[in-house]
């Protein structure tokens, strides 16, 4: 590892699973998911902007989600191949601070965002006469600007305070990239003050919007099963089932990695939650609702129709 050109104040990113034994195959596996998550989210997008029957408000939160999955991997993935090729694990302390803030935004603004997707699926089933009322095109914008900014906002917070606790020692961070619970790790002073904060944070962002989510969707089914038609049960459940699959993959790993205190699980494991959340999901949103999702499947055919005749 090359390091001539660290400076006091880098840190040195470890990488994923640094005790793989086969890391050829690891970073081909990474690079291979990226590819797909950047492509299945791009089509999504485009389908989404292309395709008037796809203009309404669940898809254009459907299509914010993509473009946070987009941002999401993109912020983690091309630097870890980037220094698994060059051999420099290196990062500056104002990368790494960039890269924690953008993370962290990211993460906050998708967990909004799930949160905003049920209550457009509940307003939709369980009281669909006040459907264009409810959802109309700038309450999806102001729902959209929430939770950019709402995230925004709380990743300043909890960037600020872990980039600021002194380290002592070695500036090794067990992970890929620079996240929360691995910068923690290196302080050498008393952070008990600041777990409690992150606490509070969790449950704000992470467990009430659990809670939220899992009401929607048990009044939801609720209302599904006193449905007459089935073609409209199946329907709504196909819909529905799509964007519990997500929030299952999603908030599960957050809520383990950041509802618990940093030293309650390994650097192994913190990893396995990261690329449970910041990777593999990005890959699947995509083919989850494309491949579950009639209107979406009929755009694509559409689409690649046109392409080719």
């Amino acid at each position: 590892m090359n390091q001539k050109n660290d400076t006091s104040t880098d840190f040195i990113l470890l990488g994923l699973f640094p005790w793989f034994r086969h890391p050829n195959l690891l970073i081909l596996i990474i690079i291979l998911i990226y590819t797909a998550a950047f492509t299945g989210n791009s089509i999504l997008i485009l389908l989404i902007w292309l395709d008037s029957h796809l203009h309404t408000p669940m898809y254009f939160l459907l299509s914010q989600l993509s473009l946070i999955d987009l941002a999401y991997i993109s912020c983690t993935v091309p630097k870890m191949v980037t220094n698994y090729f060059t051999g420099k694990k290196n990062i500056s302390y104002f990368s790494c601070a960039t890269q924690l803030f953008f993370f962290l935004t990211l993460g906050l603004a998708e967990c909004i965002l799930l949160t905003l997707m049920a209550y457009d699926r509940y307003v939709a089933v369980c009281n669909p006469l006040r459907y264009t009322v409810l959802m109309n095109p700038n309450i999806c914008l102001q729902m959209a600007a929430a939770a950019w900014i709402g995230g925004a906002l709380a990743a300043l917070v909890h960037t600020i305070y872990p980039m600021n606790f002194p380290i002592c020692g070695s500036r090794e961070i067990n992970h890929y990239f620079c996240e929360m619970p691995a910068i923690l790790r290196l302080s050498c002073m008393d952070i008990s003050a600041y777990e409690m904060v992150k606490f509070v944070s969790t449950i704000v962002f992470l467990l009430i919007p659990f809670i939220l989510i899992l009401a929607s969707y048990t009044l939801i089914f609720l209302t599904v099963l006193r449905m007459n038609s089935r073609k409209g049960k199946n329907k709504a459940l196909a819909t529905c089932s799509s964007h519990m699959t997500v929030v299952s993959l999603y908030f599960g790993q957050a809520i383990f990695i950041y509802m618990t205190p940093t030293l309650a699980h390994t650097p192994e494991q913190d990893q396995i939650g990261a690329v449970l959340g910041t990777i593999v999901t990005p890959m699947l949103n995509p083919l989850i609702y494309s491949l579950r999702n009639k209107e979406v499947a009929g755009a694509l055919r559409k689409c690649m129709g046109k392409c080719y005749s």
